[in-house]
This record gives C-alpha cells, sequence and structure tokens, in this order.
C-alpha cells in the first residue's frame, strides 16, 4: 500500500486516512490515485470489512487538485483538451468509481478543509460527519474549471439541486454548521471528538451482518434510478439471499432466546 494512504483495520472498520499533510492532503498524481483506487480494491475483496472511515491527515480532509500543474499545464492538465480528458478519466474518476462504489458502508469523517475535489470526496462516501473545524466548497468555478472529477453528479444527490446549484455557481466555502444546515454533513463534532464519533459510528454499522449490509447499500443505491417494480424484485432477491446467511440464523437465534429470557 502506498504512503498516501494509511490503510488500518479493526475488526470489521477499515480507516483510510489520506497522509500528505504538508500538501493538505492535496491529490494531484497518479500514484496517490492509484493508491486510494488499490485501497478500496482491498477493502471490498475482504468480507470481513463492514464499514469504511475516510478521513484526511493533519489540519485538512482535501484540498482538492494541484493549481501548479493547472498554472504550468502539467500532471492532468498535461497535452491537448483530448488528453486532458483522458487524463481525467484514467486518473482522479478512477477515486470517484471507487470509493463511491465501494460495496460497504462508508463514511467521511471531515476533520478540516474539504475543497473542490475534496469536497466531491466527501460526497462519495454514504455518511459524513465533521469537525467543527471543517470547511467545505465546490470551489471549481472560481478557477474558471468545472467539478472534473464528478461533482456535479454527487453534489445535487447529497444537498440536492438548488443548493448544488447556489455552491458549484459561487464557489463559496461553507462553515461545518452550514454544511449541517443544508444536509451536507449529518453531524458536527469538536475536532478532538471526531475520529471517536465517527469510529462508534461504524461500530454501531458494524455490528451487523456484512452481507446484509452491503446488500442494503446495493438496494439504495439501485433504487436512485430504477422503477418500483424493479427495486422491489432486487428487494425479493435480496431478501431470499440473506434468510439463508448464517449471520440471519444467528440473529434470530439470539432474538428467540432474549425474548424467552425476558419471559422466564
Amino acid at each position: 500500500m502506498s504512503d498516501f494512504v494509511i490503510y488500518e483495520q479493526s475488526g470489521g472498520v477499515v480507516t483510510l486516512t489520506l497522509n500528505d499533510p504538508d500538501r493538505r492532503n492535496a491529490l494531484s498524481t497518479q500514484a496517490q490515485y492509484d493508491a486510494v483506487v488499490e485501497a478500496c480494491q482491498k477493502v471490498d475483496a475482504d468480507p470481513s470489512v463492514k464499514c469504511v472511515i475516510l478521513t484526511g491527515a493533519g489540519s485538512a480532509f482535501c484540498s482538492g487538485g494541484n493549481i501548479k500543474d493547472m498554472q504550468y499545464k502539467t500532471g492532468i492538465s498535461a497535452g491537448t483538451p483530448y488528453n486532458i480528458a483522458r487524463n481525467y478519466r484514467v486518473g482522479i474518476q478512477r477515486i470517484s468509481l471507487a470509493v463511491y462504489n465501494l460495496e460497504t458502508p462508508s463514511i467521511a469523517a471531515v476533520n478540516g478543509p474539504a475543497i473542490g475535489a475534496g469536497c466531491d470526496l466527501s460526497c462519495m462516501c454514504d455518511i459524513r460527519i465533521a469537525s467543527d473545524r471543517a470547511k467545505f466548497a465546490e470551489s471549481f468555478v472560481k478557477l474558471g474549471i468545472t467539478p472534473g472529477d464528478g461533482g456535479a453528479w454527487l453534489l445535487p444527490r447529497v444537498v440536492g439541486y438548488p443548493k448544488a446549484y447556489e455552491m458549484a455557481f459561487t464557489g463559496d466555502i461553507l462553515t461545518a454548521q452550514e454544511a449541517l444546515d443544508c444536509g451536507l454533513v449529518s453531524r458536527v463534532v469538536p475536532a478532538e471528538a471526531l475520529m471517536d464519533e465517527a469510529r462508534a459510528l461504524a461500530g454501531r454499522i458494524a455490528a451487523n451482518s456484512g452481507a446484509a449490509l452491503r446488500m442494503a447499500k446495493r438496494l439504495i443505491r439501485e433504487g436512485m434510478h430504477s422503477t418500483i417494480d424493479s427495486a422491489l424484485t432486487l428487494a425479493g432477491t435480496t431478501q431470499a439471499i440473506a434468510h439463508f446467511t448464517p449471520e440471519h440464523d444467528a440473529a434470530i437465534q439470539a432474538y428467540v432466546a432474549e425474548q424467552e429470557r425476558r419471559r422466564a
């Protein structure tokens, strides 16, 4: 695993930490893109993982892309328009697909500024918890560019279209409280309590059946674009599978035993 992503597992919970604090965890090199993708692939390949926490080392969650690459037309900004489009497709957009398509529930523990691609990275996760030091901005327009990593698709699904338009058209920075008010995050906690809160939530998630969690996430995702008929068919199929898992049998037995204990 690359030094850019610290991969730590405790029980059923994996914590992925972007680890370039001197550059505020900016996403700027192919090696970094590959490291995030590889970490996500490792998570999905391990059935013992039930929840993922994504956070940043140092004072920032992720400061976005590399401004110098834009200035000097290097890195992802190098070459012709066709080259740049391809650079995005084989570069940072692979992160968008890898994080958003994680099979397990994911939590962004936003410890500090999440700007541009950093804001979008948080939206790739299922749940966002913010430190009171966090800030968010869909700031691409401030640089005369567009959300090349999929933010225009991700952000409206989190905050709704009117707020997404406002954020994308102004590039304004939101405080943690403003992010809470518009539904971008589900809670704001003191900075020193952020990881404890994230781990506690992840622990409550990971206490449940891994198979059921993955299937429930798939049901919710498919429901974003399917008809009610298709959604019900898939729900019935996943339910049938779940009924034959050992986790289901164990949960039923524990429930029945608890009811009998209470009646005794």
